[in-house]
């Protein structure tokens, strides 16, 4: 009997440790990315990213920040059925996607390598 409890206890403890292991490992992965800072002195030098949930090029646009595309100053320009584009986006006459408008008044549109929107905003781009 007691040998039955021991291997249970074992058991037990074994699990707790590889639940914790795989915890370690998840919250690692979610930790700051190399681009966080970067994204977030974009939205803070005046950087407006517009584009559309269905443009592949957006999502390419996106990807390049990796995790760090949540702190993007994105703003969607397509309605929810993607057959209309949303006041904002017509207001500031965003004709295509993704376009980036910055706080001197430019514009740039198509995929924007990092280093441009880094020039263009003169946030630093992490090595």
């Amino acid at each position: 009997m007691k040998s039955k409890q021991a291997q249970f206890i074992i058991g037990i403890i074994g699990v707790v440790i590889l639940v914790a292991g795989i915890g370690f490992v998840t919250n690692k992965a979610q930790g700051p990315s190399k681009y966080d800072g970067f994204a977030q002195c974009l939205a803070t030098n005046g950087a407006e990213f517009y584009g559309t949930f269905w443009c592949p090029h957006c999502q390419n646009q996106k990807k390049m920040f990796g995790r760090a595309k949540q702190y993007l100053p994105y703003i969607e320009c397509s309605t929810l059925d993607g057959k209309s584009q949303l006041p904002i986006c017509t207001e500031k006459k965003i004709e295509g996607y993704p376009t980036w408008i910055f706080k001197d008044g430019s514009r740039l549109t198509g995929e924007i390598p990092l280093p441009t929107l880094a020039e263009k905003t003169q946030c630093a781009l992490p090595e």
